[in-house]
Parts: structure tokens; C-alpha cells; sequence
């Protein structure tokens, strides 16, 4: 509960207009430390600095609220040069998107743009060897994602795209479950969203407990699992998971987001497990950066001691 608590009074002050100048005049050096880059040069050679410890890499463009088609089209563009210019300096593109960043909701021409553009971003990063991830957001637009990443997987293939579910949400063991005739290849996270108490858990400890939940039965089921988390409890009981049921390394693989326990990931991948980075990068880093100064205490420390140092 007291971890709930924190979450809401950090988001709560960081929505706050003021705040928001205060941090983007003061602490745009700071953000560094969690958003590798506003440009693609950036977060390219924030990939390839990875690449020489056997880390991987999903590169993440941020956008959020953005309204107009011509916005949400410009955007998917983006996320194609970036896919071009990471494949042209051998960096596997593997990209996460918002189905919300490219139209998700604005139908035109008769179908959904948000489905549009996600095709044209499959189909470039398939070309190249690449994968996408559908990110997810708030509950409202779980139901929509997963519809359309079921059209998705229908006409690309489990190897070319997935998407993520939230273990503080009550409704995503059944979720999983749903999608299973798939073979889905997907992201499990706990969740960043500030959610009602009628969807989501509270307690850290039923966050905890459904989402080893749902990471021992999707890989049970034989199913490609992303284990995002720095919960060194939760990665060891997952390794050990593995070793019991006979689990190959192949068939998982551990995320973790950029600035965030390197030490860790360098030691997974030592050990020979798989490891990609979730590496964030663009001009519009504040609501990303606010929700990861959100998890913790120890990350809004140390945003606080540099600002005041700055």
C-alpha cells in the first residue's frame, strides 16, 4: 500500500505545471541517466555501447498525446528512420511502440490509422530481421491493443511482433490466457500507470505474487517470455523456475530499462542468460522520466540531489 501511496504523490506533484518547468529548466542533465538520447545518433550509440557487454536493445521513441493524424503519421515516419538508420549502422532494430503515438482511435480511410501505421512498422522491421513490441498503457486501452495485436500477429507472425502485460491489473492472467492459440512472444511488467482500485492491485506483494503468476505460465505454455524487471528475487525464482521445468534459455530472456541496474544486466548476461535494455529516447521524455522517478524512492533521491547541486 505504501508503495501505491508514493506512486500516486509522485505523479501527482510531477503533473503539476510548475513542477514540470522546474524540472525541465533544471533537471534536463539529470534525465540522462534514463533517457539515452533526444535524437537517433543517440540512442544508437547508447545501443552499441550495450551491444559490447551482450546486452541488447529495444529503442523506444517517446511520444505521448499526440492528437492529430498528420501528428500520429509524422510520428510512425520517425519510428521508420529510426528502424533504417539502426539497421544501416547493424543494430538490430527491435522497437517498441504506443499503438496510442501512431492513431490508435482516429479511423481513416475506414480502418483504424493506429493499425495502419503498426503494419507499416512491422513490415520495415521484419525486412530488416527486426521485432516490434506493442507497448501497453492505462486499462481503457487494453481491450483495443490486444484486438488489434491478435490482427497483427495474424498477418505477421508471433517472431515479428508481441506486446506487454501489466501484473497489477486483476484482468491479465485471463488476458494471457486469451492469447495462448497465438504463441505469443510477450513483455511482462508490473505496471506504471496510476490505475483505479477497482482494476489493479494495490499491495506490492499481489503485484509481486501475479506476476510471477503470469511469467511461470506463459512459459510453461512454451511461449517466448520477457521478464522485465530489476527485482533480483523475482530473476533468481525465475532462473530457478527454468532450471526445474526444463526450460531452455532460448525460449527467455531478461529486460531492464536503460540507467537502471547495469551491473545487473552485465552479470545476467555473463551467466549466459539473454538481456536486452529498454533504451528511451526523444524530445519528449518528461511523462516517461516522471513515471520512473515513480518506482522508487531511490530514484526521486537522485533526482532531487542533482537538482539542488544544479
Amino acid at each position: 500500500m505504501l508503495d501505491q501511496v508514493y506512486r500516486k504523490a509522485v505523479l501527482t506533484v510531477t503533473g503539476n505545471p510548475n513542477v514540470e518547468k522546474i524540472v525541465r529548466a533544471r533537471g534536463k542533465g539529470l534525465v540522462k541517466r534514463f533517457v539515452a538520447s533526444e535524437d537517433i545518433p543517440g540512442v544508437l550509440r547508447a545501443a552499441k555501447e550495450l551491444e559490447q557487454d551482450g546486452i541488447g536493445a529495444i529503442l523506444d521513441q517517446l511520444g505521448e498525446f499526440i492528437d492529430s493524424p498528420e501528428q500520429c503519421n509524422e510520428f510512425a515516419q520517425q519510428v521508420l528512420d529510426l528502424i533504417e538508420q539502426a539497421h544501416a549502422q547493424g543494430v538490430e532494430p527491435y522497437v517498441s511502440i504506443k499503438l496510442s503515438s501512431v492513431g490508435q482511435g482516429k479511423t481513416v480511410n475506414g480502418e483504424d490509422l493506429g493499425l495502419t501505421n503498426a503494419r507499416r512498422i512491422i513490415r520495415k522491421a521484419s525486412e530488416y530481421g527486426g521485432f516490434v513490441c506493442l507497448d501497453m498503457e492505462d486499462h481503457p486501452l487494453v481491450d483495443l491493443t490486444l484486438a488489434q495485436f491478435r490482427t497483427l500477429v495474424g498477418e505477421f507472425g508471433n517472431k515479428a511482433v508481441g506486446t506487454v502485460l501489466q501484473s497489477y491489473l486483476f484482468r491479465s492472467l485471463k488476458d494471457r490466457d486469451s492469447l495462448d492459440d497465438l504463441q505469443p512472444n510477450i513483455r511482462m511488467v508490473k505496471g506504471a500507470y496510476l490505475e483505479p482500485e477497482t482494476v489493479a492491485y494495490k499491495d506490492k506483494a499481489d503485484v509481486d505474487a501475479n506476476y510471477r503468476r503470469l511469467v511461470y505460465q506463459h512459459m510453461k505454455a512454451g511461449n517466448y517470455t520477457n521478464v522485465a524487471t530489476h527485482d533480483e528475487k523475482i530473476i533468481d525464482d525465475v532462473k530457478h523456475f527454468a532450471l526445474i521445468h526444463d526450460i531452455p534459455r532460448d525460449q527467455f530472456e531478461f529486460q531492464m530499462l536503460y540507467g537502471i541496474r547495469r551491473d545487473l544486466q552485465k552479470d545476467l548476461a555473463m551467466q549466459g542468460y539473454r538481456v536486452r535494455t529498454y533504451i528511451a529516447y526523444g524530445p519528449a521524455w518528461y511523462p516517461y522520466f516522471t513515471r520512473r522517478i515513480a518506482e522508487t524512492p531511490r530514484n526521486a533521491l537522485f533526482i532531487v540531489k542533482g537538482m539542488l547541486k544544479g
